[in-house]
């Protein structure tokens, strides 16, 4: 630094930028909860649905829908594969949106036709400036999901899954994992395998047989939309405390890294300033001398001329 004014303004700067990225992290913390206590509040209703489904395969054998693989292998399904992409709004969240569309790239690369749905700006800006198709885009912000935002996508990717338009689905987002560790991942939405709802070695098999009305199949018509609507919330809500989370480390970085420049910055600071006041000591020190000299060559002067 030049001087001991550039430093003082240097140290100002850089307190006012941790005071911002310090608010960040609180409000990413606030966040991080408000969305975990709404998925807790909805999770009991669409594990019920889970269990439901669970219960037709207990009790039912042979099951023919359109939204399982047919039979009991997992069979490789050609045509065209639907990935839904969720990023987030912006960025200052470390890798977080770097790696779920590292993730999105991989699958493409596997399966070059598809179709992609992305949830957030920072994903449509990507595949916009890299010229990659975008099949549909939702528009609404990635902050605060909803259940409605859900619903909103999974009926858009029903309807092309059952026209034929879409032969895989695959979700592609950031599980949360408790908030120790956040990784980006795939999942294959649809079609689910049987074993996805096999009933544990624990539990026993439903012996008397349930009268399904109007057919099993119509059933399954209904639960399953639900059951993949939640799933998507599911991984919406985990993508935003993701996103959230990595924010916090960023910003809990960033405040660290500040608080050590400021340390460094104050121990330079200080050194200059008690460098300018020896430098000022000793100027007063060195002026009192001269006066001092000055003054007895004065006296001195005075004798010479008396005599």
């Amino acid at each position: 630094m030049s001087g001991i004014k550039e430093i003082r303004n240097h140290i100002e700067s850089i307190k006012d930028t941790q005071k911002i990225t310090n608010a960040m992290y609180l409000i990413a913390s606030t966040k991080i909860r408000k969305a975990k206590n709404e998925l807790d509040h909805t999770k009991p209703y669409f594990n019920a649905l889970q269990a439901e489904i669970k219960r037709i395969f207990r009790t039912v054998d042979n099951i023919e829908s359109r939204y399982f693989y047919p039979g009991s292998e997992e069979q490789k399904l050609d045509g065209t594969y639907g990935y839904l992409v969720i990023t987030a709004d912006k960025g200052l969240a470390g890798a977080y949106n770097k790696n779920v569309i590292k993730e999105a790239l991989r699958l493409m690369d596997e399966h070059s036709n598809a179709k992609l749905f992305v949830v957030g700006e920072y994903g449509r800006a990507y595949f916009t400036a890299h010229k990659i198709p975008i099949e549909k885009s939702f528009l609404y912000t990635a902050q605060n999901p909803t259940l409605d935002r859900a619903r909103e996508i999974s009926y858009t990717l029903l309807d092309q899954y059952l026209a034929g338009g879409l032969t895989k689905i695959y979700i592609i987002y950031t599980d949360f994992s408790g908030g120790m560790h956040t990784d980006a991942c795939s999942t294959r939405l649809l079609p689910f395998h049987h074993t996805h709802f096999a009933t544990p070695a624990s539990e026993k098999h439903v012996s008397s047989p349930f009268e399904f009305s109007p057919s099993i199949e119509d059933v399954l018509d209904n639960l399953v939309p639900s059951y993949v609507t939640g799933f998507i919330y599911s991984a919406l809500v985990d993508s935003f405390c993701s996103e959230q989370n990595a924010r916090m480390e960023a910003m809990e970085s960033a405040v660290g890294n500040a608080q050590k420049l400021l340390d460094k910055l104050s121990v330079e600071y200080n050194h200059m300033r008690q460098s300018a006041i020896t430098q000022e000591i000793t100027e007063i020190s060195s002026g009192a001398k001269a006066q001092r000299l000055k003054s007895v060559r004065a006296k001195e002067a005075q004798k010479r001329n008396d005599r």
